[in-house]
């Protein structure tokens, strides 16, 4: 058994990977998570809009899914570093069958008021705040030696997948009738759940020792460990500022109705839209990952996603728009990868949630507070002036990271990341021995020297 914290230059082809049980109910549960978590959307982002007929009340349904992931940031990494994470994920899936079943009552009511959507957002807030750590942190302990690239890639492929499918469903489903998206949906997150819950271990979890105590101390090392790494901070943050000032997506329902004329069905498409492009992109991800100048291939693509959100924000055709959302999203999932595959490398299976956690904060921050931003944006400037605005923003935010972060800009290869993070395992070499998760039975024995790496892994 080898450690999956190994370079990555040589591993599984596609086909072994999903060859692999684990590897398949991995993606089922991604893939159903995504399509409900996706589909909810698109349909809440077309049920506040009907009811309130306000760009400001869009972005702060954004602001309040991600509150609870930043004041909870101090239990949620440390809770998937402390417990098995398979079962942290699985119970925070099960509160979003609650959320959306919730979400479902309200809306068979023929609701008049958007305050009760926000609280039931918020719940589901919390509990996606303590699912995104634990998943993300699942595939180094199950990939084969050398496959974590093209897993991640896999991955992001079946969030891509629940792009495209669950918002090109929202706009059928939710026209014959408000309650049925989020029946769906929480179908969707009851099967992610079942799913993680009978994943088995390749690579055992190196948990906290339960003999030490909860602290702050402990809970915010992730935080400290990501400021201290500039290849981690500038990778993660060129993502937060570049998606937070052109988040265009949050403001399609006021896009859709008020500048590109189109009804549900044309709405459901647009938002589907990155979806495609994103498919496009993780499907060639998938057979051929990047692996050579990576640095400048991740500045180059959030240039073209912040070109492409210009477009978008000029335009007031449909097809334009079309194909600019589908061009944003193809690069962004690029970064998406690039992003994704650094970030587990760079970071010792220890302290792996906590660090996700911290990750998911600057997703959150993107995404939801990139909402919030560009529906108060829109309220005073208009859609088409926010959303281009947006975008140059986004260009200058490369053009700076540029300058900020020359160790991010000049990476080759991931193994490049892996080489130079080894010496960061900042753990005492007396520290309390890390407990093991059930391993697979099928799988054989560890050798003495694999053992070893296990028990006190290079921070990668």
């Amino acid at each position: 058994m080898s450690s999956p914290d190994e370079p990555t230059s040589v591993g599984p082809t596609g086909r072994q990977l999903l060859g692999d049980r684990n590897i398949r109910w991995f993606l089922v549960a991604a893939t159903a998570g995504s399509v409900g978590a996706f589909l909810q959307a698109a349909a809440l982002g077309k049920q506040l809009y009907d009811i309130t007929d306000s760009e400001l009340a869009l972005g702060l349904l954004g602001l309040v899914e991600f509150l609870p992931a930043l004041l909870l940031l101090p239990l949620t990494g440390s809770a998937a570093d402390r417990f098995d994470r398979r079962r942290v994920a699985a119970i925070g899936l099960s509160g979003e069958v609650i959320t959306s079943i919730a979400f479902c009552v309200y809306a068979a009511g023929d609701p008049t008021s958007a305050v009760p959507i926000f609280v039931i957002a918020a719940l589901f807030g919390v509990s996606r705040a303590f699912v995104a750590p634990s998943l993300r942190s699942v595939p180094p302990m199950i990939v084969p030696h050398g496959g974590l690239p093209r897993l991640v890639a896999f991955y992001s492929a079946s969030w891509q997948f629940g792009l495209v499918a669950g918002p090109a469903a929202s706009g059928f489903l939710y026209d014959v009738d408000p309650t049925i998206p989020y029946v769906v949906s929480a179908i969707c997150f009851a099967v992610a759940a079942g799913g993680v819950a009978v994943l088995r271990v390749r690579h055992p979890q190196q948990r906290t020792p339960a003999n030490e105590r909860p602290s702050l101390h402990h809970a915010l090392e992730g935080l400290r460990f990501v400021a201290g790494r500039p290849v981690l901070l500038g990778a993660i943050a060129l993502d937060l500022f570049a998606v937070l000032f052109g988040g265009a997506v949050a403001l399609l329902p006021a896009i859709a109705e008020d500048r590109l004329g189109v009804g549900n069905v044309g709405y459901g498409w647009l938002r589907a839209a990155p979806g495609i492009g994103a498919v496009i992109i993780t499907a060639i991800l998938a057979v051929s990952p990047v692996r050579r100048r990576i640095g400048p291939t991740l500045f180059v693509v959030v240039a073209i996603f912040g070109v492409a959100t210009i477009v978008f924000g000029m335009t007031r055709d449909y097809l334009v728009a079309f194909i600019a959302l589908v061009v944003l999203a193809g690069a962004d999932a690029i970064s998406v990868f690039i992003r994704g595959t650094l970030v587990p490398l760079a970071t010792p299976d220890r302290m792996r949630g906590r660090v996700m956690a911290v990750e998911n904060v600057f997703i959150g921050a993107s995404n939801e507070l990139g909402a919030f931003e560009s529906g108060a944006a829109a309220t005073w400037l208009g859609v088409g002036p926010a959303v281009t605005i947006g975008g140059f923003a986004t260009l200058a935010v490369v053009g700076v990271w540029w300058f900020l972060f020359p160790s991010l800009r000049t990476i080759d290869r991931f193994d490049d990341v892996h080489e130079d993070t080894r010496v960061f395992d900042s753990r005492p070499a007396d520290a309390s021995p890390a407990t093991d998760l059930t391993e697979d039975p099928n799988e054989p024995c560890a050798t003495s020297s694999e053992s070893s790496r296990n028990s006190s892994p290079p921070a990668t």
